[in-house]
This record gives structure tokens, C-alpha cells and sequence, in this order.
């Protein structure tokens, strides 16, 4: 396995998460702005339209181009065309996770033309929704074989849930 090429993977998926958590942050602060009085809410959504387009273009979709061209690498030097089921798996959350990318992508146009469709509520919802790829994608790698699926499924399952109910409980206590 090609040490250097495996590096960068880790760097370009790093990178690519630390993009798709920053983005949907960006948006939460953009869609609190819509309740701003003008002049703050002009200065605001400016701000914010050029740190997403930045962040977007410069560096989430950078990475996960790189994160799709050295990992394709890897699996093509260490595996050929055997994909063992784990793999499988692993790819299949990370097609998971390019959806989310793309519709984070939609999302931006959208924030781009001061379309706020969302509120800041469900923003952080769907901002949690890359830790669970996360969070799924680090233990299928690290288990590998050994990963027991139906337990797997129930941890992911429960781990989800006290997310989502840490955000709501987060929300009535700012309230």
C-alpha cells in the first residue's frame, strides 16, 4: 500500500468533513441574519454568501474530489477488483455522504440568493446528519471484518437518536 497516497486520503477526508460541518454552520448563522434589521442583516448575508462559496469551492469540494481519487487509488493497489463486504459498506455511507455534499451544494445556490428555506432549528438537524457518516464510516473501517451489523445498525441507530434529541433540548433551553 502506498504510504503517501493513504496520508492524503485521511487529509482530503478530514478536510472534506471539516467543509461539510463548517458549511451547514455558515448557513445556520446565514438564516439567524434573516431576522437581523437592515443594515446588519445586508452586512451579515454578504458576509456569509463569500465565506460559503469560499469554503465550498476552495476547499469541501477540492477535498472530496481528492478524497474519491486517492481512495479509488488505494482500493485499486491493495485490492484490484476483490472488494471485500466491509468495503462495500464503507462506500456506500460514502455515496451516502457525496448526496449530502451535493445537496449542501444546493443548498449554498439557494443561500446564495438569499433564499432561506430553512430555519436555524432544522439546519443544525441537518448539520448533525454528517457526523452520523462520520461516525459510520470510522467504524466500519476500523472494525472491518470483525463488525458485528446488527449491532452496528442499533449503536448507529441510538447514537442518531441522542443527537437529535441533545438539539432539541439544546433549543428549548435557549428558548
Amino acid at each position: 500500500m502506498n504510504l503517501y497516497v493513504l496520508a492524503l486520503h485521511i487529509i482530503f477526508v478530514v478536510t472534506w468533513f471539516a467543509g461539510l460541518f463548517y458549511i451547514v454552520r455558515l448557513f445556520v448563522y446565514h438564516a439567524e441574519a434573516e431576522k437581523k434589521t437592515m443594515p446588519e442583516k445586508d452586512i451579515l448575508q454578504k458576509q456569509y454568501q463569500l465565506m460559503e462559496k469560499r469554503l465550498r469551492y476552495v476547499i469541501a469540494w477540492p477535498s472530496m474530489l481528492g478524497t474519491y481519487i486517492c481512495g479509488g487509488w488505494l482500493i485499486y493497489e491493495s485490492l484490484g477488483l476483490t472488494i471485500p463486504a466491509w468495503l462495500l459498506l464503507k462506500l456506500s455511507f460514502v455515496f451516502g455522504l457525496t448526496l449530502y455534499h451535493v445537496q449542501c451544494h444546493a443548498m449554498l445556490t439557494q443561500f446564495q440568493k438569499n433564499v432561506v428555506k430553512y430555519s436555524a432549528f432544522k439546519l443544525r438537524m441537518w448539520n448533525e446528519v454528517a457526523t452520523i457518516f462520520l461516525v459510520a464510516i470510522i467504524f466500519i473501517v476500523v472494525l472491518k471484518d470483525t463488525l458485528n451489523y446488527i449491532w452496528a445498525v442499533l449503536g448507529l441507530i441510538l447514537f442518531s437518536t441522542t443527537i437529535f434529541l441533545a438539539i432539541k433540548i439544546y433549543r428549548n433551553r435557549r428558548k
